[in-house]
């Protein structure tokens, strides 16, 4: 399905009974990429999760390509086109690469696994080693791929560079770099190597306590030194 649009308007969300996230709302036009930044427990994580529909949401709306999935469970949005890779990686440790990659055909012909194995070439040269004998480069490779065989709409992706060699990061960087050049996806990525972050994206938010506290674009942040300073922690940014 070709790459489409992400809306959010007053969303408020948390575990239980605890907020985290208060009163967010913006906008990711098709085919953009949009980068959410923050320091750590800010609120990034659990607002993809509650894109996903895997939290609980107090209010505010969610709309995938302007229908509304607010009221949808996971596998739903998942199946209207919203594609998520949680930092957890969630890899199925007892299946082999061949067979997690099955797993996210999600009824399309098993050749298309190719798509997989052209964009990580290393996932090919290990396709029949279970999910356990990879590398946490190749697990994070891994569940990209799955979710991207999918071809979702839209794709969040948590912050799939952490604890990676830069090799690695530059790997997965150049394939998300592919992916959002071809113009099919929607693509917001959360990530702390914030450099990385800013080259990837088109527009920027920053979360500060469960709240959007700024939102521009990266050349907008990069010449902002008091903000990066203040809502994300670093001297600058090169």
């Amino acid at each position: 399905m070709p790459a489409a649009s992400l809306e959010i308007s007053g969303l408020s969300a948390g575990y239980g009974p605890t907020r985290v996230l208060e009163d967010i709302s913006f906008a990711a036009d098709a085919g953009r990429r949009l980068a959410v930044l923050g320091r750590n427990g800010m609120g990034k994580s659990t607002l993809f999760a509650t894109l996903a529909g895997q939290t609980k949401r107090y209010g505010g709306a969610i709309r995938l390509g302007g229908e509304a999935i607010e009221g949808m469970g996971s596998s739903a949005r998942a199946l209207k086109g919203l594609g998520y890779v949680p930092q957890s990686r969630d890899v199925f440790p007892t299946l082999t690469v061949e067979e997690n990659l099955f797993v996210g055909l999600k009824g399309r012909p098993r050749a298309a696994i190719e798509e997989a194995y052209q964009m990580f070439p290393r996932l090919k040269e290990r396709r029949r080693n279970l999910g356990s004998q990879l590398s946490g480069g190749e697990q994070q490779m891994l569940t990209t791929a799955r979710t991207i065989l999918g071809q979702p709409s839209v794709l969040l992706l948590d912050e799939p560079l952490e604890g990676l060699a830069p090799v690695i990061c530059e790997e997965l960087m150049a394939a998300f770099g592919t992916l959002a050049a071809a113009g099919e996806m929607t693509i917001l990525l959360v990530e702390q190597r914030i450099q990385s972050a800013l080259d990837f994206a088109d527009d920027v938010i920053i979360l500060e306590r469960g709240r959007i506290a700024w939102t521009g674009t990266p050349a907008a942040l990069s010449a902002d030194r008091h903000t990066v300073e203040t809502l994300l922690g670093v001297g600058g940014l090169h």
